[in-house]
């Protein structure tokens, strides 16, 4: 029975191939979407689930109750930790610090060869953590224990990958590493590669019990300050409500802050617990691996895949149900020698299992060509997401399973449910009283494509303006050709000698040192003291150590007073114009010399410029109270302003190694390191622009199914209706109006897809665009284009079928009549 149902699928779809392609190829590519998208949810969700107790474990995050925003700080000040063990007593060994070392030189001396290789790592391979890190966190070690290799001070434990990178493939324990040209580390231990779905992506462990020596952070007894990347964990003992144990400790923390902190802070200052598992998906904070991506975008990308699918099924439903007529004789005569409607379902829902099981060998091979470059656009690790693992083929098996039967089920129930007389008689119609009339069908199903379609289409016309309104909006100061270069260490003349060597350069307009960029990930806010006050406002500023040359290298535009004269320390200040409008000052001249004080200095100093507002963070974020001032000790980059008589790529390449020249005979012991400032600020959005680049491409082969079905169902319509033409050709009917006749339904069938494409499209960009404090405003041209563009497409698509129609000769349509 199975072989006769298997053998006739065949010949019917070979008898109807032109069909069955377009169904094949629409099945294929919607297949390879849902499957890449699967493979990229799944990657997603696994964060940080290789834990045993990540259902456990949290991180104690900060968040300032009259913050403008809705941001959690996860940096925590460092006498917590010992405050957290002492108040706690059974949390003494559930609760860890992890102080995260950012853009470090790793040394390594080889005493074979007598040479020494330097390597520059990264934000979030490098750490300093306690023993106790590993009771949260799950390693999988290979030599030595949590035990006794990271206890004493100067060990350190690597994982595989960096002990190769290092020592090569022999055994890297007892081995000798020096971090910053300051220490010396001692392998203790070895631990396997962690996964790629991890938001603690530390590969060189070192001992916390080595912090204060090293000197990374001096604040020990500071209870105000803060450092992002000295962040605290725990994990709370077992419970039956784990939600409700949580919650009781977040009121515990309440009474922390109220100890600890003075009253003055402790009223808009809150702690609370971040679970482990929601740190990956929480934009209102950062993370160690460098990578948060929100829940609602990954359902927003399931509900993407499973709209491509229905798109695919939709196109079988419609090509189906407009070839009944043509398959009602062969009903018919099969009801006469006595199938039953049973058998009928089930041989037209073989057809379309054949058709699906041809799809989905063709799908994963699309796929799995596919994939490295999905990977690469989702910042997906290579090797993190595979094809053949048995969760993904269950979930192929599933997905075609259902494909078959949301495909092929209504078609089936159709066809199988002519009346055999009728159907030899050839009086079978697409409609009728009590039933559901299929040209209707069709059309709503049409409608459902390419509402769908438009949906994306006006998703990407507005996500594009937003992206190009961040590539192209003033920040406050010039973005292009500006050279940021690390600074390691700041010794006595070091600086001066290397500005010394640059300066007679060509092709060097301008140089200063700062903290940082106007722009930056990496923040230093601080409280301040404004005029005769003692107290401390209930916000903050931001501060922006820098040279005086740091207007004039980055092109700020001081628009009062002038730039604070050249010092090693604090001596004068420029603010912002957000900064003197939160003062309470009108003009920028009024608060020019006012004198204020920051980070707790007692002495206050002079304000002699106000600067136009610029932006310190991504457009993400309003502009916030920011202050310049010099301040040696804090300066570590070097802001390069190149000359535009000199921008061709040959000029910059010969000028950066020279650069790399004399960068090198001043830091001889660490790595060279440059970033272009442009691109610094791209990787705000990368996240964004990713999502962009993926639903434009999802948009583009929404589209083209939708198309596959359109030109499937007006090739059958041109078919069916020949001998209308040729007789409306007869009486004189231009090409134009013949195309006019076939056009003209489905013209209208895309402006009501339009119609209910525009809210919805509205609704979800308007909560797109919610997360920016600077965004576009969504136009009626938006979506007017999105009409048009799909208009063109559904007409391009028409009119291939629509013109061959008209240009086919009468006598020849009409000579059987």
């Amino acid at each position: 029975m199975l072989k006769s149902y298997f053998t006739t699928a065949l010949r019917a779809l070979k008898r109807n191939w032109s069909y069955s392609i377009i169904n094949v190829l629409g099945l294929t590519l919607s297949l390879a979407c849902c499957l890449l998208l699967f493979l990229a949810i799944r990657y997603e969700l696994s964060f940080d689930q290789h834990n045993a107790n990540a259902d456990r474990t949290y991180r104690i995050v900060s968040f300032n109750k009259k913050s403008n925003v809705d941001r959690r700080n996860a940096g925590i000040p460092l006498p917590a930790l010992a405050a957290l063990r002492n108040d706690y007593p059974n949390l003494k060994h559930q609760v860890t610090m992890v102080n995260r070392l950012a853009n470090v030189v790793v040394t390594v001396n080889e005493k074979t060869s007598r040479s020494t290789k330097k390597f520059q790592e990264a934000d979030g391979v490098v750490a300093f953590v306690e023993p106790e890190y590993f009771r949260l966190f799950d390693y999988s070690w290979q030599k030595g224990s949590p035990q006794t290799s990271i206890t004493n001070p100067n060990t350190v434990v690597l994982s595989e990958r960096m002990a190769q990178k290092y020592f090569g493939t022999g055994n890297p324990i007892g081995k000798t590493l020096r971090v910053e040209n300051k220490m010396d580390f001692v392998v203790t231990g070895l631990v396997q590669n962690l996964p790629a779905t991890t938001s603690m992506p530390f590969e060189v462990l070192l001992s916390f019990a080595s912090l204060k020596q090293f000197g990374a952070s001096t604040n020990w007894d500071d209870w105000q300050s803060t450092y992002g990347g000295a962040q605290i964990y725990l994990m709370l003992p077992p419970a039956q409500d784990q939600a409700m144990a949580a919650a009781q400790m977040n009121q515990q923390l309440v009474a922390f802050v109220n100890k600890y902190q003075k009253p003055e802070d402790a009223k808009d200052l809150m702690y609370e617990l971040q679970p482990l598992t929601n740190i990956h998906f929480d934009t209102r904070t950062d993370n160690y691996a460098k990578r948060t991506v929100s829940k609602e975008m990954i359902w927003a990308m399931g509900l993407i895949g499973l709209f491509i699918l229905v798109t695919a099924c939709v196109n079988f439903i419609n090509l189906a149900t407009a070839q009944a007529i043509r398959r009602a004789r062969e009903v018919g005569v099969r009801k006469v020698l006595g199938s039953s409607r049973g058998q009928l379902v089930r041989q037209f829902l073989g057809e379309t299992g054949v058709l699906t099981g041809l799809a989905v060998v063709l799908s994963l091979i699309v796929a799995q060509v596919a994939l490295p470059y999905v990977g690469d656009l989702l910042n997906i690790k290579p090797g993190a997401a595979t094809l053949f693992d048995p969760t993904v083929l269950g979930f192929l098996l599933a997905l075609s399973v259902a494909t078959t039967l949301l495909a092929g089920f209504y078609p089936a129930l159709v066809l199988s449910g002519y009346q055999p007389i009728l159907a030899l008689k050839g009086k079978m119609k697409t409609g009728g009283k009590g039933v559901v009339n299929q040209l209707t069908l069709r059309r709503g199903l049409i409608v459902g494509q390419f509402a769908i379609s438009q949906m994306l289409i006006i998703g990407t016309i507005i996500a594009y303006n937003q992206m190009n309104y961040f590539r192209s909006a003033d920040l406050g100061y010039s973005r292009e050709a500006v050279l940021n270069i690390y600074i390691p260490e700041k010794k006595p003349g070091q600086l001066e000698s290397l500005k010394a060597k640059l300066s007679g350069l060509p092709g060097i307009q301008s140089m200063s040192f700062a903290m940082t960029t106007p722009s930056s990930t990496s923040n230093w806010s601080t409280g301040f003291r404004f005029e005769n006050s003692d107290k401390e406002p209930d916000y903050g500023v931001l501060m922006r150590p820098a040279d005086s040359a740091y207007i004039h290298t980055y092109g700020l535009k001081l628009i009062a007073g002038r730039m604070y004269q050249a010092a090693d320390t604090i001596r004068e200040f420029v603010i912002n114009e957000a900064f003197m409008k939160r003062l309470g000052f009108q003009t920028p001249q009024q608060v020019i010399g006012k004198f204020m004080s920051v980070n707790g200095e007692e002495v206050k100093k002079p304000i002699v410029g106000v600067v136009k507002d610029f932006n310190a963070f991504s457009l993400h974020q309003q502009i916030e109270p920011s202050v310049l001032t010099s301040y040696r000790d804090q300066y570590r980059s070097l802001g390069i302003k190149l000359s535009s008589q000199q921008s061709s790529p040959e000029a910059i390449s010969h000028l950066l190694k020279d650069i790399e020249t004399a960068w090198n005979a001043t830091f001889p012991d660490f790595v060279f390191k440059y970033t272009f400032l442009d691109e610094t600020l791209a990787n705000f959005y990368k996240s964004e622009e990713r999502m962009y680049s993926l639903f434009r491409l999802l948009a583009g082969i929404a589209i083209f199914i939708g198309c596959l079905g359109l030109y499937g169902v007006v090739a059958f319509m041109a078919e069916s209706r020949t001998k209308e033409v040729g007789i409306r050709k007869a009486l004189g009917a231009s090409t134009a109006n013949i195309f006019g006749l076939f056009s003209i339904d489905f013209v209208r069938l895309v402006l009501v897809a339009l119609v209910i494409a525009s809210p919805v499209a509205w609704y979800v960009m308007n909560k797109w665009l919610a997360d920016f404090a600077y965004k576009i405003d969504i136009a009626w041209w938006m979506f007017a284009l999105a009409g048009v563009l799909a208009v063109g497409v559904a007409l391009l698509t028409v009119s291939f079928q629509s013109i061959k129609a008209a240009l086919m000769n009468p006598v020849k349509s009409l000579r059987s009549e």
